[in-house]
């Protein structure tokens, strides 16, 4: 099956353009080499043919042309085919015309197509199988052009198979165009296999439709198998390029150098891909404000770019570009389009700011300050209100004791100039200031220009003033101990007019002590009190006067009169303890320390010795020095413990002394704590009353104990209860509740201090009944009396007895006296009838925070609870009289 399509309609308008090309081309042409192209018996549309060397011809080719609308030629001399070309020949030819309309010449290139031939080697086989195959219709290429004109049904081609030469056949087509969108745009001829086109194509909607042919018999048998037929839109250049923004705006920096990127614009063409109707060629078309040679764009890539030096905003802040895109690689038959580019120039700090003068003049009045004198306006042709354009004013010279400050009015950008510490006329009546102005923004521009300056010169007004305190703090000495009505040397304040002290009176505002009083004409000062350094707070510091200065017209300042007080000896070191309590064995001295309020030049360092004292006490204490200002107090090792009363001499490096007796408690101790509150309870005096209800309390407490003893051996008699316990009187039971403070001693024996003291204890040591004898320890302590009484066949002897009657006796004989005694009382107790030690009979607990709800646990308890203490509960009421008495409150 075959396939053909005319080109008269596209060859007839070429024609009609060359009649007219050789209507205004009315010279003569003369032809260069002829060129031969090899190519295939196919070419599809924008391949390649080859290259022509174009100037080789003519170098001034401003006009190329191409004799055949199946090819066109490039500037370059490149060769493209603009349609699908199928060589029926083996040669075929067409003309490239070149044309100069400058200078009215044209030549022509002949090129001549062959068609390029394969050359098949032959296979060499052992034997040669010819076989017959089936021939089949097979696609054939068919193109039709985009925007056709006509005049339709536009015939494209005709599709033939070979069935027809046996059959009676019938052709059919289907695909997009057909029975699928755009429906109806092709039909074929049933019985000739022609294929129609009904309407223009636009190709940017339908580049190309793939239909199927269909061959059959009239009786629907299928003569051929179904055959592709694409159909390929040729491409037309018939869509201007569109940049992809109406406007752009683009910024750059002002100085910018060459080179430095601007922006991109871009445009799109909706034609054929990577074909000359695509290719695209930016320029500028024009520029406002219409300075040449400032910016240009890249013709393939859009990119603009800075050409010019003389980039300055203060000259054109703004430029307005035209762009222009062109396809057909800019030729001028392609179609075009234009934007607008807005590019702004940025403002950089490259002016320096002026003032507008060199010179300024102002006047101040003396003692003003927190006053505007002067304002400064400047001038900067930098973009108003950034950076490069705010001021920074800086006072350069003449400002060196801080009277003036310059800043900057935010709203004008101007410089104010202020007083900001008061000016004295009567020391400078003028200031000549130089005052520099820069910007905020670090300066970009010539670094040979320098920060502007202008000269400020302030004249000071002279005012009447008051007196002036100057120095405000003076400084005087006066001798401690210094007569009163001793004069001194006052506060002196001046006159500013006259710089004398005459006219002017003072007073005294604050005097902290009252020692001074002021002359009111003079100013000088004299003592009403006796002045002592010792006194003064704090004692080093200065002594602080402050005066009033007033003149005639009751103007004034206050000043201050700092009196330094010179120190004299009229202080002896002082010793700082006043009782001590030593430990004997635990230390062999007592450091004795002194001070002295005086200034240390009249102190230490000190001298310590005994005074006049007994020979007791020369003979048992000695000092030793131990530093400037301690000494150490010994004792020799047979004194007594008792307290001794040691006066001890101080004195400092100028002899001045002092005496000062010591009182020292020699004490039995192991802290010194110990002997401090026994020392403090012996010191207590007790009264006549107090005396007579202690002896009444003693005999009560010895009825009572006779009445329950009594008690206790009437029961046992009785056998009210069982022998083991008979043997005590009163059961201790263990308890966890809060008792009272229990110190234990090495030995086991338990004292129960009351309210954390030792000025009253009342308890039972403990009773025992063995072998007929009832045996009983009781103390009973308060004051400074002491009352112990042991009882019974074994103990026949008091304490009194053993003491001769007296009352009083140290620690260490009442600690050795009784010691053995309770310990062997203790070691009764703890056991039973068959003298073995009970282990808990004496069990001491320790504080858990709150008393238990059950009862307590011993090797007796459970006796007792068989027995039963109902007994206890029928004590006559002695008994309980005791028990309240002994209970702590």
């Amino acid at each position: 099956m075959a396939a053909a399509g005319p080109r008269s309609s596209l060859r007839g308008a070429l024609c009609r353009q060359l009649l007219l090309t050789l209507v205004v081309f009315s010279f003569a042409c003369e032809a260069c080499k002829k060129v031969i192209f090899h190519i295939p018996s196919k070419l599809e549309a924008d391949k390649v043919v080859g290259r022509v060397n174009l100037k080789e011809c003519l170098g001034s080719a401003d006009h190329i042309q191409s004799s055949d609308p199946d090819f066109r030629v490039l500037e370059d001399g490149s060769v493209y085919t603009a349609h699908a070309v199928v060589l029926s020949d083996e040669k075929r030819s067409f003309t490239i015309w070149l044309s100069d309309l400058k200078k009215q010449t044209q030549k022509e290139i002949p090129v001549l197509l062959e068609h390029q031939k394969k050359v098949l080697r032959k296979r060499h086989t052992k034997e040669t199988v010819l076989r017959r195959s089936k021939r089949r219709w097979a696609p054939i290429p068919c193109s039709m052009q985009e925007n056709s004109l006509g005049p339709f049904p536009l015939f494209l081609q005709q599709v033939q198979s070979d069935a027809a030469q046996n059959y009676t056949v019938f052709y059919s087509i289907s695909g997009r165009g057909v029975d699928q969108e755009p429906l109806n745009l092709f039909y074929i001829s049933k019985t000739t296999g022609n294929l129609y086109c009904t309407r223009p194509v636009d190709r940017e909607e339908y580049d190309v439709f793939d239909l199927i042919a269909h061959v059959s018999t009239t009786d629907g048998y299928s003569a051929d198998l179904p055959l592709p037929l694409p159909i390929r839109v040729e491409d037309e250049n018939d869509n201007h390029p569109i940049f992809t923004k109406g406007i752009y705006n683009f910024e750059v920096p002002e100085s910018s150098k060459i080179g430095t990127t601007v922006g991109v614009v871009y445009a799109t063409d909706r034609d054929e891909p990577d074909t000359m109707h695509t290719r695209l060629k930016y320029s500028i078309l024009e520029q406002t404000p219409r300075s040449p040679g400032t910016f240009s764009v890249h013709p393939g890539t859009g990119v603009i770019t800075i050409i010019s030096h003389y980039l300055d905003r203060e000259v054109v802040d703004k430029y307005s570009l035209i762009m222009k895109v062109q396809d057909m690689d800019g030729q001028f038959f392609g179609l075009m389009n234009t934007a607008t580019c807005i590019i702004t120039v940025k403002d950089l700090n490259d002016n320096v700011p002026t003032f507008r003068r060199n010179a300024y003049e102002t006047s101040v009045e003396e003692n003003a300050f927190n006053v505007e004198i002067l304002r400064t306006p400047i001038q900067d042709k930098d973009l108003i209100n950034t950076s490069s354009w705010r001021a920074i004013f800086t006072i350069l010279k003449g400002n060196e004791n801080g009277h003036f400050k310059i800043i900057t009015d935010k709203e004008t950008n101007e410089g104010v100039l202020y007083v900001v510490k008061p000016l004295n006329y009567e020391e400078n009546r003028q200031v000549v200031l130089e005052i520099g102005v820069g910007n905020e923004a670090p300066f970009t521009g010539d670094v040979t220009l320098r920060m502007k300056k202008a000269t400020v010169t302030v004249h000071v007004k002279d005012q009447d003033e008051g007196p002036e305190c100057k120095p405000a703090v003076q400084y005087i000495q006066i001798k401690e101990n210094s007569p009163v009505g001793s004069k001194i040397n006052g506060y002196k304040a001046t006159d500013p007019e006259n710089r004398s002290s005459s006219g002017l009176r003072y007073k005294l505002l604050h005097d902290p002590k009252g020692w001074i009083t002021i002359n009111e004409i003079s100013g000088s000062f004299e003592t009403s009190k006796i002045l002592d350094r010792e006194a003064a707070t704090p004692r080093n510091a200065m002594y602080n006067v402050t005066v009033l200065a007033i003149d005639q017209d009751s103007r004034s300042c206050t000043g201050m009169l700092s009196v330094s007080i010179e120190d004299e000896n009229d202080n002896p070191p002082e010793i700082l303890q006043n009782y001590i309590v030593i430990c004997k064995s635990e230390t062999e001295y007592v450091d004795i320390s002194a001070v002295d309020p005086d200034e240390p030049i009249h102190g230490p360092p000190f001298s310590f010795s005994l005074a006049k004292t007994s020979p007791e006490i020369d003979r048992l204490w000695t000092l030793t020095r131990f530093n400037d200002t301690a000494a150490h107090l010994l004792y020799e090792k047979n004194a007594k413990f008792q307290e001794y009363n040691i006066p001890i001499t101080v004195t400092d490096t100028e002899g001045h002394s002092a005496t000062k007796s010591l009182r020292v408690n020699l004490c039995d101790c192991i802290r010194p704590v110990q002997c401090r509150t026994i020392s403090r309870s012996a010191r207590v005096i007790l009264g006549k009353w107090a005396i007579l209800v202690i002896l009444l309390g003693i005999a009560l407490l010895f009825s009572m104990l006779i009445t329950v003893v009594w008690t206790f051996v009437s029961a046992r008699n009785k056998k009210s209860f069982r022998e083991d316990l008979a043997q005590q009187n009163l059961i201790i039971s263990n308890t966890e509740a809060p008792g009272d403070d229990i110190v234990c001693s090495a030995s086991g024996l338990t004292t129960h201090m009351v309210n954390n003291s030792s000025q009253g204890f009342c308890g039972s040591m403990g009773s025992e009944v063995k072998n007929g004898r009832q045996e009983t320890i009781e103390m009973i302590k308060g004051g400074n009396q002491t009352l112990e009484l042991f009882q019974g066949a074994g103990y026949p002897h008091t304490l009194d007895s053993r003491r001769g009657g007296t009352m009083e006796m140290d620690h260490s004989e009442w600690y050795e006296f009784t010691l053995p005694h309770l310990v062997e009382k203790l070691h009764l107790c703890n056991q039973d009838e068959d003298h073995m030690p009970s282990q808990d009979y004496i069990i001491t607990y320790n504080y858990e925070g709150r008393g238990s709800p059950a009862r307590s646990v011993g090797c007796c308890s459970e006796k007792q609870e068989e027995d039963g203490l109902d007994f206890l509960n029928n004590l006559e009421t002695k008994f309980t009289a005791l028990a309240e008495t002994c209970t702590k409150k």
